[in-house]
């Protein structure tokens, strides 16, 4: 006789004792039965997961565009005379000052010109005082002859030749004058040309690289020696479609409000290597026109830039509010989970069981995703171990630690 899997074998070997056999019968195998029974197998315990509530809040929705940085101003240094550069007197790619000599052009030929003029200056200035004599004498005389005539002490005709005499005098004493004041011109000429033999920093600024070495013959159809650009504050250019321009000027749209809210919420610039810059920037001005060929339009922000960091030609992205989300619905990233292009989150009851649940996903925000669709405030969603759970699994559930989770790498 075999009970559950266990064989109980009864021998009778007395036949005249029937009732009693079946009785031990009874009880052996009903201690068999019993002894001998499975422990029922005990129910599974409940996963441990990490859950976090819905976050409803206001934020601001974010934009980002590739950006330019160039300087805020950018002066070309080029040669106003002909002539040989004779020194480079900066180190290139150094911060130079306004006036400070960048170049000298052999100055020896403008020197003589100038030395020249001044020559040229000092015979115009003799001939005018001979011409100043020359009149005063001729006055002199018909001042002499006037009166005389008049007394017919002196004939008229001296007084007429005297009279002529003084008029040509001080047509020669003009005439001087017009040759000093040209002399003048070509003095103060010359003297310019030879400053001009002295290309200086027409700003504060850093100075780039030499295009021309000592020894170049340059002119004024040269290009340009080299360029300082002022690069604190720098500029960035950065494009942005038609729509975010009117969108974000319909949202702001007097010129007050619109500069309040950039100083709330200026601009970001971050870097290729995916540092955010330190310094915040602001917006400098929008072009006066849309591009038609791409529909966008050029925006120029400024950023302080203290030490001269940031240079000319970098790439960097810019970032900006463009517009706040009323009461958004935020979970963490690490809760939602995507499969085949669709997003879905672990939604916790109040039975602590799982529901999976599909939600439509919408803008990011620092390490937390905006939900647009799905959830509603106050759920509880798997922030921790949503790999571990399933549809109507139990779960035992404790407070998402995000410290934790991020330094855990999990």
């Amino acid at each position: 006789m075999s009970f559950r899997g266990k064989s109980v074998h009864i021998r009778l070997s007395t036949p005249g004792a029937p009732l009693a056999a079946i009785l031990v019968v009874c009880v052996l195998l009903l201690a068999v039965g019993c002894g001998g029974k499975d422990a029922p197998a005990g129910n599974t315990s409940a996963v441990d997961v990490e859950v976090v509530q819905v976050e409803q809040r206001d934020i601001p929705i974010y934009g980002e565009w590739i950006g330019t940085l160039d300087g805020l101003v950018n002066a070309d240094v080029k040669a106003q005379v002909t002539g040989y550069l004779q020194k480079q007197a900066y180190a290139e790619g150094s911060f130079v000052k306004k006036g400070q000599l960048l170049f000298q052009i052999d100055p020896r030929p403008f020197q003589v010109a100038l030395d020249q003029a001044k020559a040229q200056l000092m015979q115009a200035q003799a001939q005018l005082s001979n011409a100043e004599a020359t009149q005063l004498q001729a006055q002199l005389n018909v001042n002499k002859y006037t009166p005389l005539a008049l007394e017919q002490a002196a004939t008229q005709q001296d007084l007429d030749n005297a009279v002529q005499t003084n008029v040509a005098a001080k047509a020669t004493v003009l005439n001087s004058k017009a040759a000093i004041q040209a002399a003048e011109a070509a003095v103060e000429g010359a003297q310019i040309n030879l400053d001009f033999t002295r290309l200086i920093a027409p700003i504060d600024g850093i100075a780039g690289q030499s295009q021309l070495q000592v020894g170049a013959l340059v002119n004024t159809s040269s290009s340009a020696v080299t360029t300082v650009s002022t690069v604190d504050p720098i500029k960035v250019f950065f494009t942005v479609s038609e729509q975010e321009y009117l969108a974000f000027n319909r949202q702001y749209p007097t010129e007050e409000i619109r500069e309040a809210e950039e100083k709330r919420t200026p601009l970001e610039l971050i870097l290729s290597d995916g540092t955010t810059y330190a310094k915040k920037g602001k917006i400098y001005f929008a072009d006066r026109a849309v591009n038609q060929n791409t529909g966008a339009i050029r925006i120029a922000g400024l950023f302080p830039n203290p030490g001269n960091i940031l240079r000319p030609g970098q790439y960097a992205r810019v970032r900006a509010s463009t517009s706040i989300k009323k009461g958004a619905l935020l979970v963490p990233q690490r809760a939602v989970s995507e499969i085949q292009g669709s997003y879905q989150v672990a939604v916790v009851d109040s039975e602590n069981k799982v529901s999976i649940v599909k939600v439509q996903v919408g803008e990011r925000d620092g390490s937390m995703w905006i939900i647009e669709d799905g959830l509603k405030p106050g759920d509880r969603v798997v922030a921790e171990g949503v790999q571990k759970v399933r549809t109507g699994a139990q779960v035992n559930p404790k407070p998402f630690v995000t410290g934790a989770a991020e330094t855990s790498g999990g």
